[in-house]
């Protein structure tokens, strides 16, 4: 078997205001991001190229190179990772040039951590290039047949639904990265079928019984208020058949 590792994202945050280049690079950093910064629009442009970030946070009004302008040359380049811009300017125009530029998404000034975190996740998950996806995992004393949908917990049978072992291919699949209950909505339900994030708690808990030692102090699938869920384990696997 072969140990799965999920790398770290490496995202670029080009703002020209310290305190808001600072925050956003600290929040990130708590996420397990790799974040490299810039002040002016030329630095920015210079680094996105020479770094191949899988995300870049761009703000609009900058020194040097507009966001737009650094935005243009960077799709000119084809740079492959994702391009949220950042706006302190609530108007239509300006969100809707951005986009036609090129521009994954956009953050409008203030805006939350919470916000922030779930357009950079969203942004992530659309442009990362698909795994290989897993048949059979092993996990702290866990053992799961995807294909068959079994599972053993030391000697005792996982008692879980096919949407259960689908939740739980989705966190061995990421280890280490916040998955946020929409997105967990969005892979297992589907929009379509209109379920609430409650939902998604509720199965986090049957769940949790399920895998976790103690699952009332969950050491596994972990929390993360306001955003969704992580999974902590080191996880070892194998593809699954073609």
């Amino acid at each position: 078997m072969s140990i799965v590792e999920t790398p770290v994202r490496k995202i670029l945050v080009v703002e020209d205001e310290p305190a808001i280049r600072d925050g956003i690079k600290d929040t990130l950093e708590l996420e397990d991001y790799e974040v490299l910064t810039a002040c002016d629009g030329q630095e920015g442009l210079k680094l996105a190229l020479s770094s191949d970030p899988d995300l870049v946070l761009l703000d609009v009004m900058m020194p040097k190179l507009s966001g737009f302008d650094v935005l243009r040359k960077l799709r000119e380049n084809r740079i492959r990772g994702g391009i949220i811009m950042l706006t302190a300017k609530k108007g239509e125009e300006d969100k809707v040039r951005g986009l036609k530029l090129g521009a994954d998404d956009y953050v409008t000034k203030p805006f939350s951590v919470v916000e922030l975190l779930a357009r950079v996740q969203a942004v992530l998950r659309r442009t990362e290039p698909p795994g290989d996806p897993l048949s059979d995992v092993t996990f702290h004393n866990v053992q799961v047949n995807f294909e068959s949908l079994e599972g053993t917990k030391g000697d005792r049978a996982l008692d879980l639904s096919p949407r259960h072992f689908k939740i739980l291919r989705l966190f061995v699949e990421n280890p280490g990265r916040v998955i946020s209950r929409n997105e967990l909505l969005d892979k297992v339900w589907g929009y379509d079928n209109f379920p609430t994030t409650r939902t998604v708690d509720n199965h986090i808990v049957q769940l949790r019984k399920q895998i976790e030692d103690v699952p009332s102090e969950p050491k596994l699938i972990t929390s993360v208020r306001g955003v969704g869920y992580k999974f902590n384990a080191a996880v070892k696997g194998e593809p699954a058949t073609q």
